[in-house]
């Protein structure tokens, strides 16, 4: 709909696994490398896993463009098949004709020994590649290993590349897989891509269609990419697919942040669970600086020795407990006064409390608006408003109170102080919008500005690049710095003035390990 409006030949985004489109980032050019190497020096057995969506199925298209011509391929899609109907796929797909019809398991392995003999003694190679593998049965899987006895004295006569979701190591590591798990010996994790690969992959794809560089994605439509796909292609082709289609809508070349966020809108149905327009932070800071004056007082109101606090663990931090979300779920949901409490705690004990001198801190609770996907981007523990109890629209209203967070869920502090991981899911579902963290504030920290030089700077110059921009490392706050300052601002909804306050000093601390 929307390609010849931005001058395509064809639609950048799809989802069918074209080797056209394959971007060979660091973890798929090794994926290809491996499965090239073992099929090549006749390792018999390669394993390739990966999430869903990670481009394993593009991989092995490329991988049978790039195989000699002397190579016979067979590629079975379908992998639920008995160990008779795998066979028969097999040999189909290798064109391996039977003078006559086929009955049994033997008639099959035999014509399959015939094709693969006459294939070596040309010079050649046989590769049979097995996509979604996971979904094999043990039978077919057990077929597969006796596949691999078809070998001469010195080489295997058949190279089999298994792969799958990770689900197939879990398959391949259980005892009943051990014989044909301590066969293979060339294996390979396809990760997702990072942010930098993904900002390739994005320009790649729009090259490949046709693109003649007029369709720019700004960097916070970028982060936010990533910070909903987290690296996954198929999420990254769904999410800009769309997105093309709104700026197509809006008759826009330059897709916003704005426009990402519709998107993912879109692709959720609609969903928006009561969250605040505009950028990341917003623009008040809801809860002041609390001076360690004030802290005093608080935790000695909730029967706590500021020291002793501290430098003891608290019941807040007990080891976390393998419960299912669903099983009292009630207890993951805490009041505001003992989520704050319990939050200066996790911040007391944690592994990012870093006050050497606690006489020049200052611990302020910062507070904004945060869409559920960038839930993963908070690297310290926050709390967030629970979906139905916007902040301060309701006197009991409930937090749930996160230590730490993993693309696959978050570790979240219960009412008695122990913790429980749950899904990704569960924190989408019931993700509120407004999320505080404690920042430790220094009592006469500067504000940094242009022409300054030092190691703050450089701080700051470091951080930046491990959020995703690119910056160089001077130790002076040059132009160049103060352009990716002001771009980091305008991303995430800051006062853009170029100056790193205490507001972006904040968000810089949370966003960084």
């Amino acid at each position: 709909m929307y390609t010849s409006f931005f001058g395509l030949k064809e639609d950048p985004f799809n989802l069918s696994p074209d080797p056209r489109y394959l971007f060979l980032s660091p973890y798929h050019k090794e994926a290809l490398d491996h499965m090239l190497y073992g099929i090549n020096e006749r390792k018999g057995f390669i394993a390739i896993t990966g999430g869903i969506g990670t481009g394993k199925t593009t991989v092995c298209r490329t991988l049978l463009n790039q195989l000699h011509d002397s190579t016979k391929s067979a590629l079975i899609f379908s992998a639920f098949l008995s160990d008779i109907e795998l066979l028969k796929a097999i040999n189909r797909e290798f064109g391996i004709e039977t003078e006559k019809e086929a009955e049994t398991r033997q008639d099959y392995i035999d014509s399959l020994n015939n094709f693969l003999i006459d294939t070596y003694k040309n010079g050649g190679n046989s590769v049979l590649l097995i996509d979604e593998a996971q979904n094999l049965s043990q039978p077919a899987l057990e077929q597969v290993r006796m596949l691999s006895n078809l070998e001469t004295e010195k080489e295997k006569l058949i190279q089999i590349v298994l792969v799958g979701q990770t689900e197939l190591a879990d398959m391949l590591s259980s005892p009943s897989m051990r014989q044909l798990n301590e066969r293979i010996t060339v294996r390979y994790n396809l990760r997702p891509l990072n942010l930098e690969n993904m900002r390739g992959y994005v320009e790649h794809r729009l090259v490949v269609a046709g693109g003649h560089g007029n369709i720019k994605f700004t960097g916070g439509a970028l982060r936010r990419i990533y910070s909903f796909s987290l690296g996954n292609p198929r999420r990254i082709n769904a999410v800009c697919d769309r997105a093309l289609l709104i700026a197509f809508a809006k008759g826009k070349y330059m897709i916003s942040a704005g426009m990402i966020g519709q998107a993912i809108r879109d692709l959720r149905g609609g969903i928006n669970p009561g969250h605040e327009p505009g950028g990341l932070l917003s623009r008040k800071v809801v809860y002041v600086t609390i001076t360690l004056t004030i802290l005093l007082t608080f935790t000695a109101f909730a029967g706590w020795n500021f020291k002793h606090y501290l430098s003891k663990n608290t019941a807040a931090v007990s080891q976390a407990e393998k419960v299912k979300p669903e099983d009292r779920i009630e207890d993951l949901f805490l009041d505001d006064q003992t989520s704050l409490a319990s939050l200066f705690s996790l911040f007391a004990t944690s592994k990012h409390n870093t006050l050497p001198d606690q006489e020049d801190i200052n611990l302020a609770v910062v507070s904004f608006a945060l869409e559920p996907e960038y839930y993963v981007m908070l690297k310290k523990p926050f709390r967030v408003n629970s979906a139905g109890h916007p902040e301060g629209s309701n006197p009991l209203q409930r937090y749930m109170l996160i230590r730490e967070t993993s693309p696959e869920g978050a570790v979240v502090v219960e009412k008695k102080g122990n913790q429980r991981t749950v899904s990704r899911a569960f924190i989408l579902k019931n993700w509120g919008g407004k999320v505080s963290f404690v920042y430790p504030l220094r009592r006469n920290a500067t504000e940094l500005k242009k022409g300054m030089v030092g190691q703050d700077i450089l701080n700051v110059q470091h951080m930046l690049a491990r959020i995703g921009y690119i910056i160089d490392f001077t130790g002076t706050y040059d132009e160049p710095t103060f352009s990716v300052v002001l771009k980091f601002q305008s991303d995430f909804g800051l006062e853009n003035d170029g100056i790193v306050g205490p507001r972006t000093a904040a968000l810089l601390y949370q966003m960084v390990e």
